[in-house]
């Protein structure tokens, strides 16, 4: 069974609601207050699992009444009851199991009910058991892998969640302040249409992390809002970690090779059209380029043709129109008397640069006749 405390200043809202829970067979009502103070209070001796609380109370409305019951009991669920819809925006920050529209019914108690249980299971759980890992890509695109699942992602009830998601996720656990959020996700709507977007995202986020386990959390800070990883890696901040310390070293670790390329599986948020990821796609775009062609030299000077055959091709891949690094694998090519994949990756300079109206440099075109006359 679920305890709960019920408090509302009106006593004929209190007999209902006492009716109805115990018309699911769920719930012990362990205690009913009309006095918010009085509830506070109590709440210190009680052993409960849950408060079903009222938004408008005189003395002290349901917001404060919850945030002292939460001062004292950190993993208090709340559910609220109230007849005024406009509230929950305030109810989700202060992080309620549910939100009651009066008048109340058997059907959506029971959901309210439900979600309580799933709750209390859930952090029971915690306390005895590692919760799984999590991955989330930020490479090639932007998802979230659900644990000990095969293949599945975390589902999205709208782009807009999708998006905000990536958005605090792109900021580490920073707090972001609303004005920037409605800024970025939600440039040009009208304001107050903006915020009831944001507070319905934000719901669907924190209910997604809370039905699938994830080990991450939506918080309230301040007037802005944030996403606790708690211990969580992107695969974008992995592979910017080893980038700096492979740029910083005085020389490139060629062993990392094969790790930076398995993290790069494409550009950052990749076919997401973010605009506020622009800059950090480019920022790691750069920082990957670099660290590639560092590395070339040093497996020319091994002799591993092959391995600097793929440093080039690797930058082209994602600099098509560097012509110095096309010149340089043709000419790897020539070395190794390939004259066809010359001629392929000299094929693909010109593509390219005609769709960018530009010209290719001299020393290509000498190039070129180069393996003309060779052939």
């Amino acid at each position: 069974m679920i305890r709960v405390l019920l408090v509302d200043d009106e006593e004929d809202a209190l007999d209902l609601l006492e009716i109805l829970l115990h018309q699911t067979g769920e719930v012990e009502v362990a205690g009913r207050y009309a006095n918010p103070v009085q509830a506070v209070e109590a709440l210190r001796a009680s052993e409960v699992d849950a408060v079903f609380l009222d938004n408008e109370m005189p003395g002290m409305m349901g917001m404060e009444t919850a945030r002292r019951m939460r001062a004292i009991r950190p993993d208090l669920q709340i559910v609220f009851t109230t007849a005024h819809a406009e509230y929950a925006v305030e109810a989700f920050e202060v992080q309620s199991v549910d939100y009651l529209l009066k008048p109340l019914t058997l059907p959506r108690l029971r959901m309210a009910v439900s979600r309580l249980r799933t709750a209390e299971s859930r952090d029971g759980m915690r306390g005895t058991l590692k919760r799984p890992d999590v991955s989330i890509r930020c490479m090639g695109g932007f998802s979230i892998a659900l644990p000990d699942e095969d293949g599945r992602f975390l589902p999205w009830k709208t782009a807009k969640q999708k998006e905000l998601c990536a958005f605090l996720i792109h900021h580490g656990e920073k707090r972001v302040d609303t004005p920037l959020i409605l800024e970025d996700v939600w440039p040009g709507y009208d304001l107050n249409k903006a915020k009831t977007y944001l507070y319905t995202c934000l719901s669907y986020l924190r209910k997604s992390f809370q039905e699938h386990d994830l080990p991450l959390s939506v918080e309230k800070s301040g007037d802005g809002f944030s996403i606790r990883l708690n211990g969580t890696a992107t695969d974008a901040r992995l592979l910017e970690d080893l980038l700096d310390g492979m740029l910083s070293a005085e020389r490139p670790d060629t062993l990392m090779y094969d790790k930076i390329n398995r993290l790069y599986k494409g550009e950052y948020m990749e076919g997401c059209d973010y605009r506020w990821a622009v800059f950090r796609q480019e920022t790691i775009k750069t920082k990957y380029i670099r660290v590639l062609r560092g590395m070339y030299p040093d497996f020319r000077r091994r002799g591993d043709r092959l391995l600097a055959e793929d440093c080039l091709r690797r930058v082209l891949a994602v600099a098509p129109d560097s012509e110095a690094d096309g010149r340089e694998l043709i000419r790897l090519h020539l070395e190794a008397g390939n004259r066809s994949e010359a001629l392929r990756v000299y094929r693909q300079l010109e593509r390219v640069m005609h769709e960018l109206g530009i010209g290719l440099e001299e020393e290509t075109v000498e190039l070129y006749k180069k393996m003309g006359r060779s052939g």
